[in-house]
């Protein structure tokens, strides 16, 4: 059994108020300060660990309970904790959002799961004696929730903080940094959240250096330290990447990476390694063929709706996916990319469907069962997040049933749709792709 470090939850009353450009900027500081930062998201976010890996100098994880179950999220949070003596955890939404109107798989419910303090994060730009209102609420809403401090955001001048604390003061809840409005702290967004790191490295080098500077003169770091060592003693056994059997060994899985690519959970790899996979990166944008060898080809997360002309613009690449004979698996954007055309450009062709951004956002978790395919059979749980749609929606032998609607696309030895997956819930989807390969490659 081992424990867990000292950590803070970082959390707000709603999404854009701030939390990321705080938890960031805390990474990064507390790093400066010489300690060694674990930083973890909650929920299937993609986005923000990119940050949290600039800002903490190593690998941003997510914690979601629905995704990957309760009784792994301490287990995964001492795997991406080792090594570390402060893990900072960024929340999802507001602090109580959950699944369907509930509580499970909210920032709530991951830190009632690691014992952890949370920091509210506010702001404050619209307010002055409502803060208490609010704050009072956020406090005494769920007693297994501890919010041991605020963090007051977007604050406009010395009156108006003045306010703010003489509204709090009879609370006795700290106020452990005042951040004022900062025009230079604005990152990039669109149509699915922040521009991921992949597309705007120097750029967002810049946006983690100036959160760092931020936070490190707007906010008590040692009260923050303090805070994170009174959590509460929570012991375990770390998340293991040696759930998928050893079916990879010799086997080559090639990876889309690169600025179209960039969705991916680092315990994908993990996994896969750890059957003895060699996992091999590549850019479909700029590489011209697949990595030599390759029994499974993985295409997963990101916009490449933004980079379509580049993609389209590499015929070699397209031809070498489309030819592929091995094992394919695709999620969400990789599906786009899979498709005849994305937005009227070419795109691979290997799926007999066309792909077109819409005005309408597709977003949640999903439960669906394998269909067809290497996944048959295989009962998943998953997300979705696209404002992208395709037609048709499903193949005559469709990836899976998604609340037992045909969704994706399926053959032997493929599977695509729009649902994204996190592995270390679901150790048999691996091991069915890795197994599919094996028969392939004898």
């Amino acid at each position: 059994m081992v424990s867990l470090p000292p950590r803070v939850v970082i959390a707000a009353p709603s999404s854009g108020s701030g939390k990321t450009t705080v938890a960031v900027g805390l990474m990064a500081a507390m790093r400066a300060r010489g300690s060694h930062v674990a930083p973890f998201k909650v929920g299937p976010d993609y986005i923000d660990p990119s940050y949290h890996r600039l800002a903490a100098g190593r690998v941003g994880r997510n914690l979601d309970p629905y995704l990957s179950g309760a009784e792994r999220i301490v287990p995964l949070c001492l795997h991406g904790s080792t090594g570390a003596d402060l893990a900072v955890v960024e929340g999802v939404m507001g602090l109580f959002d959950g699944r369907r109107g509930t509580d499970e798989a909210s920032t709530a419910h991951v830190a009632v799961l690691l014992g952890a303090p949370v920091i509210l994060v506010v702001d404050a730009r619209s307010m002055s004696r409502s803060v208490a209102a609010l704050v009072h609420g956020f406090v005494s809403y769920d007693p297994r929730v501890r919010v041991a401090g605020v963090i007051l955001n977007m604050v406009g001048s010395d009156s108006h903080e003045r306010m703010l604390r003489e509204s709090l003061a009879p609370q006795a809840i700290p106020v452990l940094g005042v951040i004022r409005r900062h025009p230079d702290l604005v990152t990039p967004s669109r149509h699915l959240g922040l521009v991921p790191v992949a597309e705007r490295t120097e750029a967002a080098l810049a946006t983690v250096a100036a959160a760092q500077h931020v936070v490190a003169r707007s906010v008590d770091l040692d009260a923050i330290a303090e805070l994170a060592r009174s959590a509460d003693p929570v012991h375990g056994e770390s998340w293991h990447p040696d759930v998928a059997g050893d079916d990879g060994r010799g086997l080559i899985v090639a990876v889309a990476r690169g600025e179209a690519f960039s969705f991916e959970y680092a315990e994908h790899a993990e996994i896969l390694e750890a059957a003895g996979a060699r996992v091999v990166g590549f850019d479909p944008v700029n590489d011209t063929a697949l990595p030599a060898g390759t029994d499974v080809l993985m295409v997963g997360g990101g916009f490449p709706e933004e980079h379509v002309t580049a993609l389209a613009g590499n015929p070699a690449m397209l031809q070498a996916v489309r030819d592929f004979s091995g094992v394919v698996y695709a999620e969400c954007a990789g599906l786009l990319y899979l498709a005849r055309t994305l937005d009227g450009v070419p795109m691979t062709g290997r799926l007999a469907t066309d792909a077109a951004m819409t005005t309408r956002l597709s977003l949640g978790y999903r439960e669906a069962v394998g269909a067809a395919g290497p996944l048959a059979g295989v009962a998943v749980r998953g997300h979705e997040f696209h404002r992208t749609q395709c037609l048709p929606e499903a193949g005559g032998q469709p990836a899976f049933l998604v609340d037992g609607r045909p969704a994706g696309f399926a053959e032997e030895r493929l599977v695509a749709s729009y649902l994204h997956l996190h592995w270390t819930g679901l150790p048999e989807v691996p091991a069915a792709l890795l197994q599919a390969a094996r028969t392939v490659a004898a």
